[in-house]
């Protein structure tokens, strides 16, 4: 990090640095939040791997590495999703080694009755205190796409 004399004030990148702290602390209590307000009635690490197999059937192996859980973890999550009814997992035919969950039709209401509440909790609290609840969203959103994208190129 750049240092700055005592008179000059914070650098571009110090500034940038107290912002972004900020942004993931702000981040976190959004997620936790938004997390409660969906009353899923399910573990984050559940929510998850439902989340992750909304795209379609994944093996474990790419669960792990999209949730950033172990694998036994993720073995672990999707038996008790199973048990619920929220997944289920399939050998392939061509390759009975290899193992992929799908979610399920209750899976996927569950995930979108949770996400209905959690935008209806959002809305409310917009409402509360934001002239123009669309615009506010729509630029949250459209700033997390080009910071992604940014991280993205970065990690690529």
């Amino acid at each position: 990090m750049h240092q700055s004399s005592p008179l000059a004030g914070p650098t571009d990148e110090q500034r940038i640095e107290c912002a972004a702290r900020g942004l993931l602390r702000g981040i976190g209590r959004l997620s936790q939040t938004l997390f409660r307000a969906g009353e899923f009635e399910l573990s984050r690490s559940q929510v998850a791997v439902l989340d992750a197999l909304e795209e379609g059937p994944r093996r474990v192996t790419a669960l792990a590495a999209y949730t950033g859980m172990a694998q036994p973890r993720v073995t672990v999550v999707l038996q008790s999703l199973e048990e619920r009814g929220l997944a289920t997992r399939e050998r392939r035919a061509a390759d009975r080694r290899v193992v992929e969950a799908f979610l399920t039709p209750a899976g996927r209401g569950l995930l979108d009755q949770g996400r209905r509440r959690m935008a209806a909790a959002l809305l409310r609290g917009l409402d509360a205190g934001v002239d123009d609840s669309e615009h506010a969203v729509g630029a949250a959103r459209d700033a997390l796409t080009t910071l992604l994208e940014a991280m993205d190129s970065e990690t690529s």
